[in-house]
């Protein structure tokens, strides 16, 4: 996907998120005086002051949630040739999507004020306004992923982004399911590729990762009459991380 005539340029930006994931590439740290040998970073607020708009590797984190985010998210995809939505907040709209679940006017006058000059706007992923390249899921992304996807970005190769259900990783894994302890899970439909890391420290999966593709509702279904539970159960255990799916699209000009 990247030329190797020189090292690649790459950019780290982020939007409405905690930058949790850009930390995570930080915490690297055995493995980035390698990864800096091969890539040259050019734009990273997080670790350095120096800033380049020359770049062909754009990492975004963070959903948009300003109108004034927008060109500014265009610009990157205008100047990068590969797009890598970083993160659940960019992949999916991530926990700052709940805030679709009221009405804006309402949420901007009791969060806000009457007077405030912020310009907040329904919660979408990067992907509602650009066309996105390479997602990383999760909240926040794996460490084992992130360098993965960055290799195979640097040898020229599509990234392979897994397609299974986190109930994969939770049998990999030996977990007894959650469902035998009388909790909810969304793990049958959620992506995996995150080695059920939730699940495995004795909580649920919450879905940080989105749907995963063509996944099989009627047998999630069936669990869920033979448990007892109910498919407003798990909605509302979802729209944590699932709020962002309906994707609505800001109003703006070009």
């Amino acid at each position: 996907m990247i030329p190797l005539e020189r090292k690649p340029r790459i950019g780290f930006f982020s939007f409405t998120c905690c930058e949790g994931c850009q930390l995570m590439f930080l915490s690297c740290e055995e493995e980035l005086p390698g990864i800096l040998e091969h890539i040259e970073i050019v734009n990273f607020r997080e670790a350095m002051t120096e800033r380049s708009e020359d770049y062909e590797i754009a990492f975004v984190e963070g959903s948009i949630s300003r109108k004034e985010e927008i060109p500014k998210l265009k610009r990157i995809r205008d100047t990068a040739r590969v797009v890598v939505a970083f993160g659940a907040c960019s992949s999916t709209g991530g926990i700052n999507a709940l805030k679709n679940r009221f009405p804006m006017d309402e949420l901007k006058r009791l969060v806000y004020g009457k007077k405030s000059p912020v310009d907040t706007i329904p919660v979408v992923p990067i992907d509602s306004i650009i066309p996105v390249d390479v997602y990383i899921h999760g909240c926040p992304v794996p460490e084992k992923e992130l360098l993965r996807v960055l290799k195979d970005l640097l040898l020229g190769k599509t990234p392979r982004i897994p397609n299974y259900p986190v109930c994969t990783d939770c049998k990999m894994a030996g977990n007894i399911c959650v469902f035998e302890k009388g909790m909810g899970c969304v793990g049958p439909v959620t992506r995996g590729g995150c080695d059920a890391i939730c699940v495995s420290y004795g909580c649920v999966c919450w879905g940080c990762r989105g749907v995963v593709d063509d996944p099989n509702i009627s047998a999630h279904r069936g669990t869920l009459r033979k448990y007892g539970l109910t498919e407003e159960d798990i909605l509302r255990s979802f729209s944590l991380y699932g709020s962002g799916y309906e994707k609505k699209r800001p109003e703006h000009k070009d």
